[in-house]
Order: C-alpha cells, then structure tokens, then sequence
C-alpha cells in the first residue's frame, strides 16, 4: 500500500469516527484508541501486510503500527485540537514505521475526528522529568522548521544531541532577564544531574552514596532517628483520628 491509498484510508476511517463521536460518542481515550484500531482492522482486512496488533506494547510509539504506516492516537473531552505527546526520547519506538500520522478526537464543541501528518503537528516540547512533546493539528509551523532540522533526522540524533537544539529553541523563547531553570544555561554536553530518570536501586554504590551524603547535607532531619518527635513537619497525632468500627 503506498502513501496515497494509506491516507485515503485515513479519510475513510476518520469520517467513520466522526459519525460515531456525534453519535453515541465517546468518554475514554482507551475506548477511542481501541475504536480507532477496530475500524483500520476493517478496513485493511484484505491486506494482510497491514494487519493491525491489538495488544501492542503499553509504550509503544506509534500507538498503531501498520507495516511501513503508523499511527499515534490523540483524545480530548475539551474543544482543542492540541495534546501532550510522547517523550523526545522515543525509548520504544516501532522502527519498521517509516511515516506516522495522527489520528485526534475531539469531543468538545462539535464532536470531530481527523488526522494530520505527525512531523507537521509538533509544535512544542514540554521539560519536566522527561521532555515531551506537544502536538496540534494544522499547526502553521512545525517545532521541527523551527529548530532547523527534519523529524527524521532529529529523532535518529543520540539524546544530548537532540537538546542542543531543544536548548536553542528554548532559549529563542526566553524574554528579556529570563534565563532556563530546568537546565544549565551553558554550551556543554554534561549535565549537573542526568536527563533520563533512573531507579535508585540500579545507581553504583559511588552513586548511591553521594546521593545520601548530598541528602544529609540539604536535609539534615533524614539522619536523626526515626522516634525523634520533631523530624517530620506533620506528626500523626495531628491528624483526624478514626474509628475502627
């Protein structure tokens, strides 16, 4: 199947859900995506090289993978057609798909369901504990025009080389006085603590044990003993009592 006949598919099953969402409707963003699955399984039924999985890994990006094609599954009960994404480190990507598309439900306002080129729809990359994606559909310009470099090429860069760009967007968008909080604010390729969350059970023992002398050092109270009256702010003798019975 090629690009064309793929996305005239995607017509066919975004007018099919669209008909649905202003009809009975739908609550969840599982009910959705399974919908989503249900109705390509339909319609590539005669193709088996499109077979749709139905119980694909829970962090699977995309959230459908149709040979070459893939699809990733947006759904808001709000009148938006903007949504967070996957992580910017793809950890679990499917790397059979070659092009991936969004497919959205929009439950508010008129209830609606299309789809848009995912490359085209990132507009946005969100920093907690593991940089995200944000997404919208028929965005005027994509995060990767933005940055200067192609999806393809950005999502194939090892990690520290996709924050250098991340770095330069977000200093682009710093006002006057502003300055990054969330990352040191210099061209370097070391960080004071580690992007990537990782358990503590699995650090070396010289990690471990920094870790618990910096704790101490910041939070003195940790080290005293644990009957001492005074080592949380919130004792349990404050706290509303109840019954057993």
């Amino acid at each position: 199947m090629g690009r064309e006949e793929f996305e005239a598919l995607l017509d066919k099953c975004c007018e099919h859900l669209t008909h649905e969402a202003r009809t009975s409707g739908f609550k969840a963003a599982l009910q959705f995506e399974n919908r989503v699955r249900e109705i390509l399984g339909q319609l590539t039924a005669a193709d088996k090289s499109m077979e749709v999985d139905f119980a694909p890994h829970p962090q699977a990006f995309p959230d459908i993978a149709m040979s070459e094609f893939g699809v990733e599954v947006k759904f808001t009960l709000n009148d938006t057609w903007r949504s967070v994404a996957n992580s910017v480190l793809e950890t679990q990507r499917v790397e059979s798909v070659k092009q991936i598309y969004i497919i959205f439900g929009k439950m508010g306002g008129i209830p609606e369901v299309r789809w848009d080129d995912y490359n085209k729809c990132v507009i946005h990359v969100r920093t907690s504990h593991v940089p995200r994606f944000e997404v919208e559909l028929f965005a005027e310009k994509s995060l990767f025009e933005r940055m200067g470099i192609a999806y393809d090429e950005f999502r194939k860069l090892p990690m520290h080389g996709k924050m250098k760009y991340i770095r330069d967007y977000a200093r682009g968008r710093l006002k006057q006085g502003e300055r990054l909080w969330w990352l040191e604010d210099k061209d370097s390729d070391e960080h004071t603590v580690p992007i990537q969350v990782r358990l503590y059970t699995n650090l070396s023992t010289t990690e471990k044990t920094k870790l618990r002398a910096e704790a101490a050092l910041l939070c003195p109270k940790i080290v005293e003993s644990r009957r001492s009256r005074n080592k949380y702010p919130c004792r349990t003798r404050n706290l509303p009592r109840y019954s057993a019975g």
